[in-house]
């Protein structure tokens, strides 16, 4: 059993984590396998996130007076955290991957950029491009003026030179 002062320590650190971080999926667990925990904890890695199996008034506790301290009132039954500093939607993708792949792992809300987000909308974000996706399709659009313009100005010079070909072989140019 853990002392106040180790239960004080963790509820510290806890709230330094939901300070840094404005992207959080509170999520129930319940009877996942050793190996499903594993698995999930090296998905949220590779999603750039973190994973933390919470006491719900431990959780409630270190959220009061960040923006987490909505998401983790009144939680019921078995909780744990997922959380980011980077992007939602790659841990939202991977959760909500992870999750049709096992039933018994669900969610029961969200922070995303510090705003209470509701199951619906975690899948929502799920959904959306990453965030390089939108990025090669932003320059893409920035992109294909340039390209169309070197284009046009390129079948200018084109055209120029097959009329003055076709001229030179019909022998236009004699003096």
């Amino acid at each position: 059993m853990k002392s106040k002062d180790d239960k004080q320590k963790d509820i510290e650190a806890l709230r330094q984590d939901l300070e840094r971080s404005k992207n959080l999926f509170v999520t129930g667990y319940e009877k996942l396998r050793v190996e499903q925990d594993f698995e999930l904890r090296k998905v949220v890695r590779g999603a750039g996130g973190k994973y933390r199996v919470i006491k719900n008034n431990l959780a409630e506790r270190a959220s009061e007076g960040t923006a987490a301290e909505q998401v983790l009132k009144g939680l019921r039954g078995m909780t744990s955290l997922a959380y980011t500093t980077k992007d939602p939607v790659a841990l939202a993708k991977a959760l909500t991957a992870y999750a049709k792949n096992n039933p018994s792992f669900t969610f029961k809300a969200g922070l995303v950029e510090g705003r209470v987000i509701d199951i619906k909308a975690i899948n929502d974000l799920a959904t959306m491009p990453s965030k390089e996706q939108i990025f090669s399709k932003l320059l893409f659009l920035i992109n294909a003026p340039a390209q169309r313009l070197v284009t046009v100005m390129n079948a200018v010079g084109r055209n120029l030179a097959v009329v003055v070909d076709q001229g030179v072989k019909e022998n236009k140019f004699q003096a």
